[in-house]
């Protein structure tokens, strides 16, 4: 269905891979639907999303209303007489007069094998989970989060290294290529969609920053996971005192890789080791050897470097 009329609701370079693949495969959105323009980066200048760029680029209509909840938004979707409504990582919820709108409803590209991982965080959460597997589902929206029965999954390996970053990189890109290849298949019913089992349900909340800082006393392997999950948003983090012996002064540090390794006779937190293989630190169970990390205001650097920078052999992390 070349000629569908659809309207494409997202917001970040996850949605960005959706809206392209459509473009790519011929089907132009009537419109796009995605957040308002926010402060972003360091400076906090006014940004465009990059779903928005790319369909400026591409010269689609773009909507950036800052709810759905008001009659003329309403009015204005309700307007463009849509087939169905493709959503990817788009922010807002939809409310049911906008559910109903599409003839053929609303398609969500969600990064996890439903009913594992509903909720904003999926990716995260797979990684911290130790998951062996995520994917992609493509749902038939309700007013319900992530609970709409499944038309299609397509699932890939999470590697041992694998960081947020990476795994969103493929799941994008996997995304994509799942809508591309078979939106024409659900809207023209090839394809039926299969109910989640409630009984299985699991839950990835929004990301707080204080959910990245690292707790000493659980295992070095959760800790590793975390530090995985957290990167590259917001980055797992630490505090170490600026000095040994004024432990009320405090550094705060983040850590971008790391590895779990052999136990450690010590207090969770001191850290055992610092060098050009590591910084290692006592866990709960197990140690953790950081291998890149950076300092408040300063860039990533190797442990090696980072050992010549700051010693912290013999002091407390907390």
């Amino acid at each position: 269905m070349k000629d569908a009329r659809v309207i494409f609701a997202g917001t970040p370079e996850f949605a960005c891979a959706s809206l392209s693949a459509l473009v790519d495969s011929g089907v132009v959105p009537v419109a796009v639907l995605t957040q308002p323009d926010r402060p972003a980066g360091r400076g906090k200048h006014i940004m465009a999303s990059p779903v928005k760029r790319y369909a400026e680029k591409h010269g689609i209509p773009v909507l950036q209303p800052v709810t759905l909840r008001e009659d003329g938004v309403v009015s204005d979707l309700a307007a463009l007489e849509p087939d169905v409504m493709v959503v990817a990582a788009y922010g807002l919820i939809l409310p049911q007069n906008v559910l109903d709108i599409p003839s053929r409803g609303c398609i969500n590209v969600h990064a996890s094998l439903l009913p594992r991982w509903r909720g904003a965080a999926p990716i995260q959460a797979a990684i911290l989970a130790g998951d062996k597997f995520s994917g992609i589902s493509l749902m038939s929206m309700t007013a319900g989060l992530d609970c709409g029965p499944v038309f299609i999954a397509s699932q890939i390996e999470i590697a041992d290294d694998e960081t947020a970053g990476s795994l969103h990189d493929k799941l994008a890109k996997l995304g994509g290529d799942l809508l591309a290849r078979h939106l024409d298949d659900i809207l023209e019913n090839r394809i039926e969609a299969v109910p989640q089992d409630e009984t299985v349900a699991t839950y990835a909340p929004k990301i707080q920053k204080p959910d990245a800082q690292l707790d000493w006393s659980r295992s070095a392997s959760e800790l590793e996971r975390q530090v995985r999950a957290y990167n590259p948003v917001p980055g797992a983090f630490m505090f170490a005192p600026a000095d040994a012996a004024q432990a009320e002064e405090s550094l705060r540090i983040k850590c971008w890789q790391a590895q779990s390794v052999e136990d450690i006779s010590a207090m969770p937190g001191t850290v055992v080791a610092s060098g050009a293989d590591g910084i290692v630190v006592a866990c709960g169970r197990g140690a953790l050897r950081m291998l890149e990390l950076q300092l408040p205001g300063k860039r990533r650097i190797a442990a090696r470097e980072f050992s010549n920078q700051l010693d912290l052999v013999g002091r407390v992390l907390g």
